[in-house]
């Protein structure tokens, strides 16, 4: 016999189909509600009260001979009291009442003592799981061999007293004209009492043919047969009928297999004992064994025991939580809804898996995966939870950390490039949806390279920090700053019209034009801004990016410190640069590239005192391209140091050629590149040229600008030296216009100042500014450096500069720049004797 089905109890089967009647209910009404209801037995209730119960078994105490009996109240004829038993009982306990008290059914009780439900037999046959044993038993003598044969034409009045008689279950009917056998059970006799026919003859209400079985047959072929023929009563025949077999019987060989094999139930338990204690003693060493911290609570959620791991993970010790609440690990960090959420899942799928943050003893926030088991006890209703964890909190700070890498850049904290990206894309859908307008705006800092390299790297990333904070300040809620990459920041925001878009930009330049305090220094950071709208200056994310870039180059190209909205014009400059870009090459190679010569004046001897070889570019497309558009466009390009190169070689190939013709115009200066300088070739290049055109160094002047010392002053110094041990001149060019520092002019071998023409311009109307032109003359006339002014074009300029002791003057009062043929026409014109150095 099953072990586990043998511990079924009355809930796991019961008939929740409770039919009950009052206690002054007619005979005939109780039978028809019996009949609606198709039950076997109906309860009396009196006062809400089961005080009794009617079977089709007691149809047979029923005095049928009363003209009366069908009105009879059913309290007069019920059985009581009624038998109960618990909802929790064990079913083989039910079956063993249903044997001491000879009944065939049980009103179930729940907990609190209410009416649940009915048992009956078939409840319990049907529900026992005994296929199998009763599979392998023969019917033998497992049945009633004392049959009552009455003939067909009795009265069923004289057939209901024969079985209240001999208390039958039922009889059997022959009828000798057909030769056939038929049977009456107490159903039947339920069934008549509706009809009130007892006088006819008893073959009318007969059941046949009957349904018939061997007694060499299993008793599971007779339950089999019983069930398929929804009866409850076989007849036992082989060539004679020798009895009946019946439902009851079926139960008392289920209880008789039951009592066998109690005795081996018991010896079986013991040995599952044993096995069961190892077991816990086993399960016991692999909790405490475990890494993960594992808690067992009970259902009323007090904690019964923890492992180790569950103390060096949280700092408590077990007898600190056993017998307390899990929350006391409780971060507040999660709302009842979570909570909520969590526990229907443990009840109605027996698990729950999640992240969940908890509070250790010393206080300190932890993030756990976590997994709560609902165990049911074995034969019990007792209920365990078992929650088992780990500490995550690394792993989930490292995929913090991840995820920021991956969307936000580094340095600023600002979204980067993919972050912003797909933000611009979701922005243009829903702004498309909505038909409403966005702005993309590039702010890219001015000159931030020249901070970055005279503080340095650090303080440059501090200042990109500082102007981060600045440019949030300004923006509003919803709109997104991101840092692209270097000084290059954009912002997307939601717009009504252009002129929201010019405010804020408006307000971006106003903040950044506040002196920031780097490293004790206030550095100055203003910003080039450029913007684009949609749907006005595109439809997708590539071009509104691309045309808010343009944009922000025109404010670059008209000065700084400005704001651009894209214009279609912008986009045919932004051609032309492109082109121009793909052309500087071929420049380079196809020779396009021509020097020009602007003599100067000494202004006491009113001769030339040397010339400044000018590139110019002549390009067959695009024409003439000044300097100052090709210039920056070979420093992106990483071309200037070829095109350095490139002048150095024409430089000397014009002085061998003066040479040749006996040309004395004094030095012959060129420019030279920051670049070049810092890598620390230019006096190999320069002794290089020297050499191939056999040449004095003496006739060569570098320019060079403040810039160029910037980044390493020591490389700078020793390039210089070696520059004058050949001979060559040294010129500062474009002084006062950077960040000057006049230990430069202290500790590089430096020979002439050339003062920016920007201060030229306003020389003599503007007193201050012809103050620091005095200043710088009168500091050159002291260091004993020549001093040059550029840009000199009017007599005014040229008065006020003799006046103050100017040495040279360079500009269009006294000549413009000129091609080498028209550069030898002003020679010749000019007849300069030779000039001394």
């Amino acid at each position: 016999m099953n072990q586990s089905r043998r511990q079924q109890r009355v809930c796991d089967v019961y008939t929740q189909k409770l039919v009950s009647c009052p206690a002054d209910t007619p005979l005939v009404d109780a039978v028809r509600l019996m009949h609606a209801h198709d039950v076997s037995a109906i309860f009396v209730k009196h006062q809400q009260s089961i005080v009794g119960i009617w079977t089709e078994a007691d149809c047979l105490q029923i005095d049928i001979s009363s003209a009366v009996f069908k009105d009879v109240a059913i309290a007069e004829i019920m059985s009581a009291p009624v038998i109960s038993v618990p909802s929790q009982c064990l079913l083989s306990d039910a079956t063993l009442r249903f044997q001491q008290h000879g009944i065939r059914h049980l009103l179930v009780l729940d907990d609190s003592l209410q009416p649940v439900g009915v048992l009956s037999l078939s409840d319990i046959v049907h529900n026992q799981g005994l296929d199998h044993y009763l599979q392998f038993r023969p019917i033998h003598q497992q049945y009633c061999q004392q049959v009552q044969i009455v003939d067909s034409n009795t009265t069923m009045e004289a057939v209901v007293a024969l079985m209240r008689q001999h208390s039958l279950e039922s009889v059997l009917v022959y009828n000798q004209a057909l030769d056939e056998h038929g049977i009456i059970t107490q159903r039947d006799i339920v069934e008549l009492i509706l009809q009130t026919q007892w006088q006819n003859p008893c073959w009318l209400y007969a059941s046949f043919p009957l349904i018939e079985i061997s007694s060499q047959n299993s008793l599971f072929d007779a339950y089999r047969l019983m069930s398929q023929h929804h009866v409850r009563h076989l007849v036992i025949k082989d060539t004679d009928i020798k009895g009946i077999i019946s439902f009851a019987d079926l139960i008392t060989e289920i209880e008789s297999a039951y009592c066998c094999e109690l005795e081996k139930a018991i010896e079986q338990r013991d040995i599952a004992l044993q096995k069961s204690q190892r077991n816990l003693f086993l399960a016991n060493k692999i909790i405490d064994a475990s890494l993960d911290g594992i808690m067992l609570t009970r259902k009323d959620g007090t904690i019964i025991q923890v492992n180790p791991a569950f103390s060096a993970l949280t700092g408590y010790q077990e007898h600190e939580v056993v017998g307390f609440r899990p929350n006391i690990l409780s971060s507040s960090k999660h709302s009842k809804h979570f909570y909520q959420q969590m526990w229907h899942a443990i009840e109605y799928k027996g698990v729950w898996q999640g992240e969940i943050c908890n509070r250790k003893k010393n206080g300190d926030v932890y993030v756990e995966w976590l997994t709560i088991i609902k165990i049911r006890e074995p034969n019990s209703d007792e209920i365990v939870y078992a929650a088992i964890f780990s500490d995550i909190t690394e792993r989930k700070n490292a995929e913090e950390k991840i995820v920021q890498l991956a969307y936000f850049d580094e340095l600023t904290g600002l979204p980067n490039r993919r972050l912003f990206n797909d933000r611009l894309s979701m922005a243009l859908a829903a702004a498309h949806r909505c038909n409403d307008m966005l702005a993309v705006m590039f702010i890219d800092l001015d000159r931030f390279k020249e901070i970055n390299d005279s503080l340095g790297h650090s303080a440059g990333d501090v200042l990109l920090k500082l102007v981060a904070k600045r440019i949030q300040s300004v923006l509003r809620e919803g709109d997104t700053l991101a840092r692209l990459g270097g000084d290059e920041f954009v912002v997307l925001c939601e717009i009504d019209d252009i002129a929201v878009v010019i405010s804020i930009a408006d307000k971006i330049l106003s903040y950044l034009n506040t002196p920031f305090q780097l490293e004790g220094f206030e550095v100055g950071a203003t910003a080039s801004i450029g913007a684009a709208v949609y749907p006005d200056d595109g439809l997708d994310s590539e071009t509104l990016l691309k045309h808010a870039d343009i944009a922000m180059y025109r404010s670059k190209a008209v000065g700084r410190n400005s704001f651009q909205l894209f214009k279609s014009s912008m986009n045919a400059r932004s051609l032309e640069r492109l082109a121009m870009m793909s052309r500087f090459q071929h420049a380079l190679e196809n020779d396009e590239f021509e020097l020009y010569f602007q003599p100067k004046q000494c202004l006491k001897t009113n001769k030339i005192k040397g010339v400044e070889a000018l590139l110019r570019w002549h390009d067959p497309a695009l024409g003439l391209i000044s300097p100052a558009q090709f210039i920056p466009l070979a420093e992106e390009l990483g071309l200037i140091v070829k095109l350095d190169l490139w002048v150095l070689n024409n430089a000397g190939i014009q002085l061998a050629l003066w040479q040749k013709l006996g040309i004395t115009a004094g030095r012959l200066a060129i420019n030279i590149s920051a670049c070049h300088l810092s890598q620390g070739k230019l006096s190999n290049s320069v002794e290089q040229m020297l050499q191939r055109y056999n040449l004095p160094g003496h006739c060569l002047e570098i320019e060079l600008t403040e810039s160029s010392f910037i980044s390493s002053l020591s490389q700078a110094k020793k390039e210089l030296q070696q520059l004058k041990k050949m001979g060559v001149q040294i010129a500062l060019d474009d002084f006062g216009t950077g960040y000057s520092a006049l230990s430069y002019l202290t500790k590089l071998p430096i020979d002439t100042l050339k003062i920016d023409a920007s201060f030229i311009a306003k020389v003599p109307d503007e007193y201050g500014n012809s103050e620091v032109v005095a200043a710088i003359v009168a500091m050159a006339n002291s260091l004993n450096l020549q001093v040059i002014a550029e840009g000199v074009e009017k007599l005014a300029q040229y008065s006020y500069l003799l006046a103050i002791g100017c040495d040279v003057i360079q500009g269009y009062y006294y000549c413009r720049p000129l091609t080498q043929r028209q550069w030898l026409e002003f020679y010749q014109l000019k007849n300069q004797p030779t000039v001394t150095s």
